[in-house]
Parts: C-alpha cells; structure tokens; sequence
C-alpha cells in the first residue's frame, strides 16, 4: 500500500481532490443563492470543467524520464488514472447535490465528466501534464459564448451544455474519454 500512497502524493492527488471539492461546495454555494435557473447546465459543467482542470496537475510526475523508463508498466496505471479522476469529478458534485441543491442529473454528470477527462487526457499526451488543464477551458469558454445549437456541428462543439440523451453530445464525450485516455495511457505525458 505504500506505493499507492507515494503514487497519490507523486501525481499530487490530495491538493487536486481539495481543489474539486472547494470548487464543487462554492459553485453549490452559488446555486443556492439562485442565481441560476434550476435547470441551467452552466454551473454543473462549471464544477465539473474545474474538477478536470484540477485533476490535470496529476497526470505527469516529477520526472518524465524516471516514469518512462520504470520497470512497471504504465499503460493500464495510466488509463486507471483518468477514470478513477473522472469517477472522482462526478462523485463529488453528485454528493455535493445530494445535499443541496440539484444542478443536473446524473446521466449528465457522468457524460460530462467522462469528456472533460478525455479532454484534459488529450491535452496531457498533446502538450504535458502543465498545460492539460487548457484544452478543456478553452473549449469550456467557447460553449459559454457560442450561440445556440442549431445544426448537428454545433450541437457536437457545444456537447457540455447539451441535455442528457442528445446525441451529438453523448457521442462527442464518448469520443473525447475514449480518444483522451487512449491517448495518454499509451503515449503518456509530452516532454
């Protein structure tokens, strides 16, 4: 067990988890306050944008040459990374709903939360753990001012704020986490 818990500390595991809960309770705070209207994906992918961006930090060690040439491997260690990060994401805002109020269901949670991991997986193999947090805010900036989905195209770069069961947007998260995680479990972090 003491590898595990090297491993959480190496991939900065408990600042990330305290970063997701903090943004998880202060988003919840601002529901509460209703400045939203109860059925607004805004806030919810605001919690799980941030809890993603936060689990980011993670996804590279101290020491890129050090995890390349480990005697471990790391393909399945990497893959179980971004899920269980991802699982972690939609746990704590599903409990933080549990005792407030409730911003989305859990369907949306869990195909939000599932295509934000794969993205920041993506941007980690892309680009390296330090700047995996950027492709999911840009893209998460780009929702919040893009106009309403009128065609297919739009519907499949807006799939964040888009109800649960759609399509274009269940499908484009599925790429994402499967296209993401692939990514990174294989290749890992860039240099």
């Amino acid at each position: 067990m003491r590898w595990l818990t090297l491993y959480a500390r190496s991939r900065q595991v408990p600042a990330s988890l305290a970063a997701v809960v903090i943004s998880a309770v202060a988003v919840w705070a601002l529901a509460r306050d209703g400045g939203a209207g109860a059925g607004d994906p805004r806030l919810p992918v605001l919690v799980l944008a941030a809890g993603a961006m936060a689990a980011s930090t993670g996804l590279s060690g101290q020491d890129l040459a050090l995890d390349r040439t480990a005697a471990i491997r790391w393909v399945p260690r990497r893959a179980a990374h971004v899920l269980l990060a991802g699982t972690v994401v939609a746990v704590v805002l599903l409990a933080v709903q549990a005792v407030g109020e409730d911003m989305a269901t859990t369907a949306f949670v869990v195909r939000d939360s599932a295509g934000l991991m794969g993205l920041v997986a993506l941007g980690a193999a892309v680009s390296g753990g330090q700047y995996a947090w950027t492709p999911p805010f840009a893209w998460l900036s780009f929702v919040f001012f893009a106009p309403p989905p009128t065609s297919t195209p739009m519907r499949v770069a807006t799939w964040m704020l888009l109800p649960p069961g759609t399509a274009a947007g269940t499908w484009t998260a599925l790429a994402l986490a499967t296209a993401g995680t692939a990514a990174y479990a294989i290749a890992g972090p860039k240099r």
